[in-house]
Formats: structure tokens, sequence, C-alpha cells
């Protein structure tokens, strides 16, 4: 099985030369506009984002949202791998992190663990990680591995599930990348927990434009592809239920420095995860990749759209987020 960063898409490029003193000393300081207003001072943190698009999305919702309660925040956003970052929530550097608990638990947890439900790798993660750390509630959405049609081809094969598969998958041809054919969550979990025997597998790249392209000429007819990759929208594609944990669970889920959130921290994060879903997720990614919307235009307009946080007034951002690593803003209108 493929070691996931955070998820595996994301980070694997990353050379872990870089340290975790430099990765933070690079995130600058700089002031900009909160789209949402504020209310008195409760407490200050620092939210971390790894190094992809929709790690930084989501610390720039989390960013503004407790912006908008009143706390100050620090943002050290684009650190890193988990590698890099891990050690400096263990440690309260970083008080709050955009995470997905599969990814967590495999890599930084317990690379032993066979968790595969969102409720068994939370429990998991609850036992083991270091007492310094928390994990909050899960959200719905999850940034995962599935197996993906075009809507073509559910539609003429009555598709939902990939337990629906069964009878044609003899006749199909799946993609993704090599490592998927002898993944125990690739072809080998197929065949064990669905019964599914392809007519053969074709090596693409890893939910990029390979198998994408791949997947709509209908060169395969199915391919591993990640659950918030946008083009799953703008190509008209389905992933498929994986109704017996396939492919385990990816929930985002913020993790956070026990001792740096108080009780307003946690119920606005615990709130923005009770309203975030795989498809809203899916959504924005959309947005930022497509469609070149700005991170802070992106994260409020789902902060808007959901009513969060509950007691801010929020204006359209009058500007783009500034192209910057990091920076200091307050709980203040600017």
């Amino acid at each position: 099985m493929l070691t996931r960063s955070a998820p595996r898409k994301r980070l694997g490029v990353l050379g872990l030369a870089v340290t975790a003193s430099v990765a933070l000393a690079a995130c600058g300081s700089a002031n900009s506009s909160n789209p949402l207003k504020p209310s008195t001072s409760k407490g200050s943190v620092g939210v971390g984002s790894a190094n992809f698009p929709e790690a930084e999305l989501l610390a720039q919702i989390y960013s503004l949202a407790l912006q908008a309660k009143g706390v100050k925040v620090t943002e050290k956003f684009n650190i890193g791998a988990r590698e890099v970052y891990y050690p400096e929530v263990e440690s309260g550097a970083i008080t709050i992190m955009p995470e997905y608990n599969g990814a967590l638990l495999s890599t930084s947890v317990d690379t032993k663990s066979t968790a595969a439900t969102t409720t068994d790798v939370d429990a998991a993660l609850n036992a083991k990680h270091p007492a310094s750390l928390e994990i909050l509630n899960p959200s719905a959405a999850q940034d995962k591995d599935s197996v993906t049609v075009t809507q073509a081809f559910a539609a003429k094969n009555h598709l939902t599930s990939i337990a629906d598969l069964k009878s044609i998958a003899g006749t199909m041809i799946i993609g993704g990348p090599p490592e998927f054919k002898t993944r125990t969550d690739g072809l080998v979990g197929l065949a064990r927990n669905y019964g599914l025997h392809f007519k053969s597998f074709s090596p693409l790249d890893e939910s990029g434009p390979i198998t994408l392209k791949a997947l709509t000429d209908g060169k395969v007819q199915a391919a591993d592809v990640f659950t918030t990759t946008p083009q799953i929208i703008t190509d008209h594609l389905v992933a498929l239920a994986d109704p017996k944990f396939n492919f385990a669970a990816q929930n985002v889920v913020p993790l956070v420095y026990k001792k740096g959130v108080n009780a307003t921290i946690v119920s606005t994060l615990n709130a923005i995860s009770a309203k975030l879903t795989t498809a809203s997720l899916l959504a924005m990614d959309k947005d930022l990749s497509i469609n070149h919307e700005s991170y802070q235009a992106v994260a409020t307009a789902w902060l808007q759209q959901e009513g969060l946080p509950n007691e801010a007034g929020i204006r359209t951002p009058a500007v783009a987020r500034p192209a910057v690593a990091g920076r200091a803003v307050s709980g203040a209108a600017v």
C-alpha cells in the first residue's frame, strides 16, 4: 500500500530536506482584510496548512471563522509535508491543522493500523496520538481514493456503488497509478472485498490528466480518482460509493494542540466540520483550480452559504487573498 501524505497525492514530490524550523521561519507576517465581522478578543492561535491548495483552503476557512469569533489568528500556511508540520503541532508551535484522519493515522500515529471506517480511524487516533494532541469532530468531507466512472457509463449500467460492478467487471479495463495493481486497497482489495476481477489494468497517473483523459475517452471504463478532483464536476464523472470501506476513511478533521484551544475555538471548528461535505469541498476545489478564484473568496462564500460563524456579519472581500506563505492577523476587521 502506498503511504499517504495528506492525502498521498498532494505531497509526494516534497523533499524532506526542509526542516520544520526553516519551514516555519519562512512564514512571514502581513495584515489582510477579513471579510467577516468579528466580536471581542477570545484567545489566539496559530493555524497551519500543508503545502497543497485544498489544505490551504481549509486552513483559510478555519482562520476566517475564528477571527470572526474574536480569536487572534497567526496564519502559517503552505508549510510542507506532515513530517515537517506534525511535530510543530505536537509541541504547540502550531495550534490548529486541517487534517485527514486516515492519512494522519497511517503515516504519523500508527503505521500498522488496519482501521478503515471513520469511527474506527478516529478511535485509533484518540487511543494512540500524543497526549498533547486532540482531534475534534470529523466532517463528512473526504478526500480519498474512489473507483470512478463516467456519468454515461454509470447510467447505462445502473451503477451507484462499487458492488454494482460485480456482473460487468470482467468486461472492463480499470486504470490508476501503477502501484494500484498490487496495493491492498487497489485491485487486491477490490477482489477481496467485492469479488471484482477486471479484464485488464491500465497503468496511468495519480488522479491526473492521463487518468482523466483515459476515462473520458473510453480507454478505461473505471479509474482510481480522488473524490475531490475538480474534473469530477467538469468531466461529468461519478465516484462510486464504497460500502465495504475498501478505501480507508479520509475525513477532514481539525488536529489541535489541546492546551492552545478554548471552548470558543472548539465549538467554531466543530461547527465547520458539521457543515463540510465532500460535495462542498469538491465544489470549492473547482472554484480554486478551474475558476481561479482566491482562497479568501472561496472560503468566505462557503462560510456565508452555510451561515458560519452564526454571530458574524459577512461582507464580500474587496481584494484577492495575498499570495504569501503566512501572516499574522487579528480578530479586528481592517
